[in-house]
């Protein structure tokens, strides 16, 4: 019996179908799209995975947020020529060059691992990661800053009030390790042994009420401690210069004025703009109910800490040898994407758990600085949440 009639010409239509999508990544609804063809070429583990959800499976986003960071690095990414091939020798697509970078990212994977998944080779792997890497440097900075307008940093003073009644409070800082494996022989990497006895490096983050990253440093070697990372920031130095935390004053009836502030553990000094708990255990009541509510609104940073590993997997376990120099922009990389994620009310998010455990392991830090103004304030502050004093 000879083909159907019309057969040929159906597959010739098919393939170049096929071959559009996977050229441009087009995502038209009712055609062939880049994922259709992509995901019959997962092979390993991935592509076992069944359901409707295989997309946020394999890369921890919708689909939804995968298209918005391609039209952001798009230009970036597609300015400089570059021949990267999967093994058959067909080219890589744009689409497929941000999955595979996203899959880097978000597994944690090793290099080969992940050419093995896609049937690339790792050193395409790495070539297409970096690529990204340095477009998201570029195009999504936007996604990570600081409150440009006072109505913007009303809604967040609003929002933290909103928690357990802090006032005029604008973030949360907090920090964590990135753990590495440097040989113990070379005593230079000594300064980036930690107080676990861990080669790490260290992310400062500030965060806002919905855990997005507002300021973010990282590169400092483990061996640093919490106040020295800080006081070697840009954000302590616009701070003590005024030039941050600098807008509108809350005033109590007495006349002590409480500026903007963020709050912190034990670890940082206690400042004019970072109030920090009570320490001690036999504390009066009023400042008990005070370190309850300063605990309850300085945890979104220690979850949004704890989310940014868990999805974001490549700085979550040990990283072998990393590039010191590299380290750093990746890290802001991933802290873009968390916020991302966040900005487009990424459904993934309904599914995470909420933990605050992101250095596991890791003794307190206990910092004995204080400022005496800030001292005062932070009373007055217990004593207003107490409804002892007034404003």
């Amino acid at each position: 019996m000879g083909p159907v009639r019309g057969y040929k010409k159906k597959r010739k239509i098919e393939k170049k179908v096929e071959h559009n999508a996977s050229a441009s990544g087009s995502s038209e609804e009712g055609s062939v799209d880049w994922w259709d063809v992509f995901s019959k070429r997962i092979s390993g583990p991935l592509s076992s995975v069944k359901g409707l959800n295989k997309f946020e499976s394999v890369f921890r986003i919708s689909r939804k947020t995968f298209d918005y960071i391609c039209s952001l690095v798009r230009e970036h990414m597609t300015a400089k020529q570059a021949n990267f091939m999967f093994l058959n020798g067909r080219p890589l697509c744009f689409n497929d060059q941000v999955a595979i970078a996203l899959r880097r990212l978000c597994s944690g994977d090793s290099l080969i691992t992940v050419a093995d998944s896609f049937g690339t080779n790792h050193s395409t792997v790495s070539q297409v990661t970096w690529r990204f890497v340095e477009a998201m440097e570029e195009r999504g900075l936007c996604h990570l800053q600081w409150p440009s307008t006072e109505q913007e940093m009303t809604d967040i003073k609003s929002k933290f009030e909103k928690m357990r009644g802090l006032p005029n409070c604008c973030g949360a800082i907090d920090t964590t390790h990135i753990t590495m494996l440097l040989p113990q022989s070379d005593l230079a990497n000594n300064v980036w042994l930690d107080r676990a006895k861990k080669h790490s490096m260290i992310l400062q983050a500030i965060v806002d009420p919905e855990m997005r990253f507002r300021d973010i440093v990282a590169g400092w070697p483990g061996k640093m401690n919490d106040s020295s990372v800080l006081q070697n920031s840009n954000f302590y130095n616009l701070c003590e210069k005024e030039e941050r935390l600098n807008g509108n004053r809350m005033k109590f009836t007495e006349g002590t004025e409480l500026r903007e502030y963020i709050v912190g553990d034990s670890g940082f000094p206690l400042l004019p703009w970072l109030v920090t708990p009570y320490q001690g255990r036999e504390l009066s009541e009023s400042r008990a109910e005070f370190n309850k509510r300063h605990f309850a609104t300085r945890v979104v940073a220690q979850r949004a800490l704890t989310r940014l590993k868990d999805m974001w997997k490549i700085i979550q376990g040990v990283m072998w040898r990393p590039d010191k120099h590299r380290l750093p922009r990746i890290i802001l990389v991933c802290c873009i994407l968390h916020n991302i994620v966040i900005d487009m009310e990424d459904e993934v998010l309904d599914e995470l758990p909420l933990s605050h455990h992101h250095d596991v392991n890791y003794p307190p830090e206990i910092c004995e600085s204080f400022d005496k103004t800030a001292f005062v304030l932070r009373d007055k502050l217990s004593l207003y949440l107490a409804g002892r004093l007034p404003v």
